[in-house]
């Protein structure tokens, strides 16, 4: 189509480039970048009818990266929001509506230069398939013409990601990222027997030791399930 917004023209023109998943992930994050003025984009798949996994396929700058691990391991952010509700979740000026993420949004304030979050879903019929989140430096909404555009990108982008993954790939996508998610399931389970804890009590506990050490909540589960770490009721 010839009224076609610049990101999804600039996913179209990838397709005839063919390239993997994570070629397409590349493809629509820069393509957001250039084409709706934001500072930087990550897009993570997240696949819950398969394994509650969360891997960041693409992220154009290390703010992007950081921001969508930190949304995991807070359990919080536009991210998770558009994949819970299948609804893009539009946050154009971070110093309203604090009470949707503060503890997110506590942490952003401290250590990056963040005044707008985007989260759109990834999501084809009934099958989600992850998200991805936009933000820019300074507050600002989207233009109407512009969230248009960026719609129709992410319903093309996951089209794509469902034929990129169900083709006659290797299949290394999948097996990176249910393997780098069920450590943190075994690590939950090993932190159970650790605490005399319910599952929830110690996944809640593995996430804050993620968050107050700064690592990634995949990291702090490799150390427990390889004894590098291990928590006590005291600790």
């Amino acid at each position: 189509m010839n009224d076609a917004g610049p990101v999804t023209r600039a996913l179209r023109n990838l397709v005839h480039d063919g390239g993997g998943g994570e070629a397409l992930a590349a493809g629509i994050c820069c393509a957001s970048v250039d084409g709706l003025g934001v500072t930087g984009a990550a897009l993570s798949m997240c696949l819950p009818q398969i394994a509650p996994a969360h891997e960041v396929l693409y992220a154009t700058n290390a703010t992007a990266a950081h921001l969508e691990e930190l949304q995991y391991t807070l359990g919080e952010g536009p991210s998770l929001q558009a994949l819970a509700t299948g609804r893009p979740v539009l946050a154009p000026d971070l110093r309203d509506g604090a009470d949707a993420w503060p503890i997110l949004l506590s942490e952003l304030r401290q250590h990056a230069s963040v005044g707008a979050l985007f989260g759109l879903p990834l999501r084809w019929g009934v099958i989600d398939l992850g998200a991805l989140c936009l933000y820019r430096t300074t507050a600002g909404a989207l233009a109407g013409a512009q969230l248009r555009d960026l719609l129709v990108a992410v319903d093309l982008a996951a089209v794509l990601l469902l034929g990129a993954r169900t083709d006659l790939g290797d299949g290394q996508w999948l097996d990176q990222l249910v393997r780098g998610r069920a450590e943190i399931h075994q690590a939950t389970g090993m932190m159970v027997v650790q605490l005399g804890a319910s599952a929830l009590d110690a996944f809640a506990r593995l996430r804050a030791h993620a968050y107050a050490e700064r690592l990634p909540l995949a990291e702090v589960a490799h150390q427990v399930v390889t004894r590098r770490l291990r928590f006590t009721a005291d600790t």
